[in-house]
């Protein structure tokens, strides 16, 4: 599993495709570690790096992402994981996915309506 985490500072791009639909849920970043243990436990775990940490997502929420596959592309410095949804969304707004909005013109207007209430799931926080 040799990717390359040096070119990149440390950190690869990691796109999260829904393995039935293919929409893309959302994109973060794995440093070696995350990655190791997205292979290990079978969820997909982030590098976050506004906390600078090793970040399980869905461990606030719940909604946990199960890996179905993992692909690189043609310079090993990114990541493609097809998973499977534990949860009505994945996004903190609210949404199944992060890419909720679409440019209209030169507007940015949101093409979907809210999966879940956040402020159920984070508190005041969200």
């Amino acid at each position: 599993m040799d990717l390359d985490f040096k070119k990149t500072g440390g950190l690869i791009t990691a796109v999260v495709q829904d393995d039935n639909s293919n929409r893309v849920l959302m994109v973060g970043y794995m440093n070696e570690e995350a990655f190791q243990r997205t292979v290990e436990t079978g969820f997909v775990t982030f590098f976050s790096r506004s906390r600078n940490k090793l970040w399980l997502k869905g461990e606030t929420s719940g909604h946990k992402l199960v890996v179905k596959s993992i692909f690189t592309d043609c310079d090993k410095d990114a990541v493609l994981v097809k998973a499977e949804e534990l949860g009505p969304g994945v996004c903190h707004d609210g949404y199944q996915s992060c890419f909720y909005r679409r440019l209209d013109g030169a507007e940015w207007t949101i093409n979907e309506e809210r999966a879940y209430d956040p402020k159920s799931v984070y508190g005041s926080n969200a």
